[in-house]
């Protein structure tokens, strides 16, 4: 990646602000900045003309797609499968996600997770665990049975493969995690999120102040907002520390709840994107197996035989427009929720989720009305529409 491109014509969204009448240009796959459309140079010149150019998306908690499932595929094509899928949909940098199972395809999954980051698979940034240390009483798809409380042979392996992922993000349940193994995870650089878990709003604060980042999937699978118990939900919502991630397909979250979480929210911390995509991503797959249970796909959900929500059938792209569209939120603030939100959390603002001078030029071409043209990664195109 040493060529220079100009991308001229195109509205450009930095992250931050607007460009108009402007070009950016990119060398050995960064971003070198954002300049006048005609200024000169030996850089190969793009045409976007009546596009939108805006950051990449970044997706951090990616269970599949393209018809591969990371629980079902613990490997190195399984992973380039899934980076490769959601690319068509704006996504540039994602964590695949690996729903409880058993210790060997976690295990699994760390050594593809390895194999990935030193393989440079575009679009891979690390791996999101997503159990099993999860409260059985809000477990939502994932099976019970393989359920189970943190030992110090979880911890350890973590702690051992943090570095060698680059990014990892682990979903555990205070009822059956210790505050003293997240302050562990934490003080490693590990990305603690609270999920699937029954505590109250006081047990929820005391595990952010032990050092957990953010709330997986806000408003599902925990305890709800109430009067006089304010939940997990309460304590995403009032702790500035703790983000929160949302899925935006209409199924999982009311619009309205959505709403008023995002007008709610006290920061720093931001409410972001995420997808909780399954294997049908990208594909005409009407079913598929987790965990030997059929999951069942139909207008736009994803459920087991009983009903019970199994993930998302939507992608970041299809995200930014619903929170857009049906909440009313401006372009670029639906934007940042899908880019730079995601990178604050994960601590890579420095070189993803923004479009300034020395950051990796992850970027998206769009119509005026969202519509996908073209993903680029690292300056290059990976996928045109």
């Amino acid at each position: 990646m040493t060529g220079k491109r100009k991308i001229t014509g195109a509205r450009i969204f930095d992250g931050i602000d607007w460009h108009d009448g402007c070009a950016l240009l990119i060398e050995a796959g960064h971003v070198k900045g954002i300049v006048a459309s005609g200024a000169s140079g030996d850089a190969e010149t793009i045409d976007a003309r009546g596009l939108l150019l805006v950051p990449g998306f970044i997706d951090l908690q990616v269970n599949g797609g393209g018809g591969a499932l990371l629980n079902e595929e613990p490997t190195l094509d399984g992973i380039r499968q899934i980076c490769a899928a959601h690319a068509k949909f704006g996504t540039t940098a994602l964590l695949p996600t690996l729903i409880t199972d058993t210790r060997e395809i976690r295990t699994k999954s760390i050594e593809a997770g390895v194999a990935a980051r030193a393989a440079a698979v575009p679009g891979f940034l690390g791996l999101h665990l997503e159990g099993p240390h999860l409260s059985v009483a809000r477990k939502g798809a994932h099976d019970p049975a393989l359920i189970r409380p943190m030992e110090d042979a979880d911890l350890t392996e973590m702690l051992a493969c943090v570095n060698a992922l680059g990014s990892l993000m682990v979903t555990v349940a205070p009822e059956n995690t210790t505050k003293e193994q997240v302050r562990a995870l934490a003080d490693a650089g590990i990305v603690v999120s609270l999920g699937h878990t029954d505590v109250g709003f006081e047990t929820a604060c005391a595990y952010a102040k032990a050092g957990a980042r953010t709330v997986t999937h806000l408003f599902n699978a925990m305890s709800g907002l109430g009067h006089r118990e304010p939940g997990v939900v309460g304590a995403a919502l009032a702790t500035g520390t703790l983000h929160a991630g949302i899925i935006a397909d209409g199924f999982h979250v009311d619009p309205a709840s959505m709403g008023i979480a995002l007008r709610g929210k006290r920061g720093p911390a931001q409410i972001f994107l995420v997808t909780d995509a399954m294997s049908p991503i990208g594909t005409d797959m009407t079913s598929f197996f987790l965990n030997g249970r059929e999951i069942l796909r139909k207008d736009g959900r994803l459920t087991l035989a009983d009903g019970t929500l199994a993930g998302a059938d939507i992608d970041m792209l299809s995200s930014v427009r619903f929170v857009h569209e049906k909440l009313g939120l401006p372009m670029e603030e639906a934007i940042r929720m899908a880019s730079a939100y995601p990178a604050d959390v994960m601590g890579i603002a420095s070189h993803k989720g923004r479009l300034l001078p020395g950051t990796d030029a992850d970027f998206v071409l769009l119509t005026p009305e969202l519509g996908m043209k073209s993903t680029w990664i690292g300056g290059e195109r990976v996928f045109a529409a």
